[in-house]
């Protein structure tokens, strides 16, 4: 599939998918699940260089490192649902797709951040948890100072 064919498929720019491609930029969260969409493989396939298939995953944190964005089961494909451990940063993400299909699970595992759903604000601390309609405008901050460390989980539009 051609950068153009991409693009036409996502609403992204041709531009931005390049830098993504050449890994100098990283896709959120939203502009992932387009591409994975539209490119028809697991979101995780985008975050993994192993080409293995896998029913089983197990993570280890001290093998994660401190990416901002990380797919959780990488290798496993098939997933009904896209685990993300998310390390938000002190302002809100200024990207142009804060909204995908689906809905979204926000668990707060470390610090505090806040939600901006739809113009509402939102302080959710450790432990602390939202689950929402993705289609709707959404993004996350780092407020205080603790490192926020954030699982998000995205499904899919559940069938009628």
């Amino acid at each position: 599939m051609t950068l153009e064919e991409l693009a036409a498929g996502t609403g992204l720019t041709k531009s931005y998918l390049s830098k993504v491609e050449r890994g100098q930029s990283v896709p959120s969260i939203a502009a992932a699940l387009k591409i994975s969409r539209t490119l028809d493989v697991d979101v995780a396939q985008l975050f993994s260089d192993d080409p293995e298939v896998s029913t089983f995953a197990v993570e280890r944190a001290a093998d994660r490192g401190t990416a901002r964005n990380h797919a959780i089961a990488a290798g496993m494909l098939g997933k009904a649902m896209s685990p993300f451990i998310v390390r938000p940063g002190r302002q809100f993400a200024a990207h142009s797709h804060p909204t995908h299909p689906g809905q979204e699970f926000v668990f707060v595992h470390s610090g505090t951040i806040e939600l901006n759903y739809d113009g509402r604000l939102v302080e959710l601390s450790a432990g602390d948890c939202a689950y929402f309609d993705a289609a709707t405008q959404h993004k996350l901050r780092q407020i205080g100072d603790e490192t926020a460390v954030v699982v998000v989980v995205t499904s899919p539009a559940p069938r009628r």
